[in-house]
């Protein structure tokens, strides 16, 4: 296998949802639309999901569990799948990063990184 095998490549948009969220309960409430790309040369199985969220006060929450929205997407060479999901923190900022567990199909397993990105509510941060 080389470094070009497992080549998954992740983008992140998120959003905030003023209609669900509650600042004066400090419910802020965020949507994340990820897509992800096997811009690899090997097809992959997205096992399970691990997530770190941080709020702007530094208190974390992790979350794991078997693939995204009840789903464990494979993807051949040059394909890619998006979702949406949320979460809720307690600040009007906060962070999310973290990783997927892949799998291909010779069974070996690696990481796919996802890269911190941001949650705020808009005009929060300059």
């Amino acid at each position: 296998m080389s470094d070009t095998d497992h080549n998954i490549r992740i983008d992140v948009q998120t959003r905030y949802l003023p209609e669900q969220s509650l600042p004066e309960s400090h419910r802020y409430v965020f949507a994340y639309t990820i897509t992800i790309h096997n811009e690899g040369s090997v097809a992959a199985r997205l096992t399970h999901r691990h997530w770190y969220i941080t709020d702007a006060n530094g208190q974390e929450e992790q979350v794991h569990g078997e693939g995204v929205i009840g789903k464990q997407p494979y993807l051949h060479p040059g394909e890619h799948f998006e979702y949406t999901s949320g979460t809720i923190l307690n600040t009007p900022v906060g962070a999310m990063h973290g990783h997927y567990d892949m799998t291909d199909d010779l069974g070996t397993h690696f990481i796919a990184n996802i890269r911190p990105f941001t949650l705020a509510i808009p005009h929060s941060l300059n």
